[in-house]
């Protein structure tokens, strides 16, 4: 057996599932396609995570593209964060040329030019259905991390969500959130420090300032009703899952703002989906593009929060691929979670570039068919490393593919075709208007004069149980010593006026005589 056909058996070997698979392309051998060699993802573990990775301009977009739409194609439901807004082209049909014709007669795939069905999101003033989330809706523990607040003033943030629970107080908004807190040390001080302990002042100004931070980056849209049912994630039609695209075009320079969304909506979605153990294909995926935003901006509590996430969120049936230039943006405790890797080239300019090259090829399995560290280095666009799980969890070999093209549109819809998406959404309805069923500030307006009488009458009876202290030793001395002092100094006086008079009398007798 010569080289080749060794190499055509151990890829196939390593890459045939029982089940239904995604396939990506040819793999390849000494940098040419071997069309007999057909790389696939199988559904059954697109629930382990996964990365897409490489320079600038090697083609991760269209891979995720790719394997969106083939999840979609076949019934699985996909959330695409869209930072850069050249997604919506998955709601139109492609276009077929002569290139991709080559492309595919080269790796022995057919091509069928169609479009997925899309529905648009939106958490700023993009089209789209409007996403908003309540502030009760994150809890209080979600909220502290995501404002990176200490311990002290994480407490005062749950003594806030508790007291508002208790009493039937809206926490929808962050003006409601805004207007408990400084009630905490105005009307409501005396209610609340008697039930939960004192609340200070200087804690409570430091969590105004990080809330005054969050809304410079737009989130006060984001808070609100009607909150966002991420059942409205995994909707299907004919046997096809729906590609929703949440654009995030005006959010790219406001991270806070995009990990504060991304985290509520994972855990939202973890919170929701029961447990679903080892499925045939996952529920539901989600892509995050430009992975770095999340991470390079995150507190260690907040990487704390997402890794745990990640961690647990995959037996609710749920598949999460991070899209990134390089595979180190993500943490190491993520990385270990993923089960699928598709890896684009890399480009090596300076000596850290190349150390980070050798460090990634270390992560691959090893194969005497590449060198992969030069691979990393001189695949060309539209080809990649890839490696994922077998049904048995088990890593396939890795594979040098030769991709295939995208079925829909490599590129983005005209205004016009983003309005008509629009236009016949029902979600874009339903969410559209933004609805108010009552404030904090009303709450504190209804009770605040019986707080302020509630606190007169604390003072009143507290001044009135308490019985005066009788004096110490000390201080009657003291008083007494008062007491002397001001009669000396009244004697005093008193000599001062009889010597004056006894000089104006006695003068005036002498003059007489």
């Amino acid at each position: 057996m010569d080289r080749k056909e060794s190499f055509v058996e151990y890829i196939n070997a390593g890459y045939a599932f029982k089940g239904e698979a995604l396939e990506l392309g040819a793999a390849m051998l000494d940098g040419v396609p071997q069309k007999e060699c057909t790389v696939k993802i199988p559904l059954k573990t697109l629930n382990r995570h996964g990365l897409i990775a490489g320079a600038t301009g090697t083609g991760k977009t269209v891979t995720l593209q790719i394997i969106a739409e083939q999840m979609a194609a076949k019934g699985i439901p996909v959330l695409l964060m869209d930072l850069k807004g050249d997604l919506s082209g998955l709601a139109a049909a492609g276009t077929f040329n002569a290139k991709i014709e080559e492309r595919h007669t080269t790796i022995g795939i057919s091509y069928e030019a169609k479009a997925s069905l899309v529905e648009l999101l939106s958490i700023s003033n993009e089209p789209g259905a409007k996403l908003r989330a309540t502030v009760k809706d994150f809890g209080p523990v979600l909220f502290s991390k995501i404002l990176e607040l200490n311990d002290t003033q994480g407490g005062i943030v749950a003594i806030i969500f508790k007291y508002a629970e208790e009493n039937n107080i809206p926490l929808i908004t962050l003006e409601d959130f805004k207007d408990l807190m400084r009630y905490s040390t105005e009307g409501g001080k005396a209610a609340i420090t008697k039930e939960y302990g004192k609340v200070s002042e200087a804690s409570v100004a430091t969590i105004l300032r990080k809330i005054i931070e969050l809304e410079t980056q737009g989130a006060e849209a984001f808070f609100g009703e009607r909150a966002f049912d991420v059942y409205d994630l995994i909707k299907q039609e004919n046997g096809r899952g729906y590609i929703s695209i949440l654009r995030l075009t005006d959010i790219q320079s406001k991270p806070k703002l995009f990990s504060t969304f991304m985290l509520e909506m994972l855990t939202k979605i973890y919170n929701t989906f029961p447990e679903a153990g080892d499925l045939d294909k996952p529920k539901l995926c989600v892509f995050i593009d430009e992975a770095h935003l999340i991470f390079n901006e995150a507190s260690s509590a907040l990487l704390a929060q997402i890794e745990s996430i990640i961690k647990l969120i995959r037996s609710k049936g749920i598949g999460i691929y991070f899209c990134t230039q390089n595979p180190y943006d993500v943490p190491d405790a993520v990385l270990s979670q993923l089960g699928l890797k598709v890896q684009h080239a890399l480009r090596a300019f300076t000596e850290k570039d190349r150390r980070a090259i050798k460090k990634t090829s270390e992560n691959y399995p090893i194969s005497e068919y590449y060198k992969t560290e030069e691979l990393l280095t001189s695949i060309g666009i539209g080809q990649s490393l890839v490696t994922a799980l077998n049904e048995k969890g088990i890593p396939t070999p890795l594979a040098a593919v030769h991709l295939r093209s995208p079925e829909s549109r490599m590129g983005v819809l005209t205004n016009d075709e983003i309005q008509a998406l629009v236009n016949k959404s029902a979600l874009v309805g339903k969410y559209a208007k933004a609805e108010v069923r009552g404030t904090a500030q009303e709450w504190i307006d209804r009770n605040s004069p019986a707080e302020v009488e509630t606190t007169k009458e604390v003072k009143t009876t507290t001044k009135e149980r308490q019985p005066k202290a009788e004096p110490t030793t000390a201080q009657k001395i003291e008083k007494s010593s008062r007491t002397v002092s001001r009669t000396v100094n009244t004697i005093g006086k008193v000599f001062t006026i009889i010597s004056a008079f006894s000089k104006l009398f006695g003068g005036s007798t002498k003059g007489k005589k």
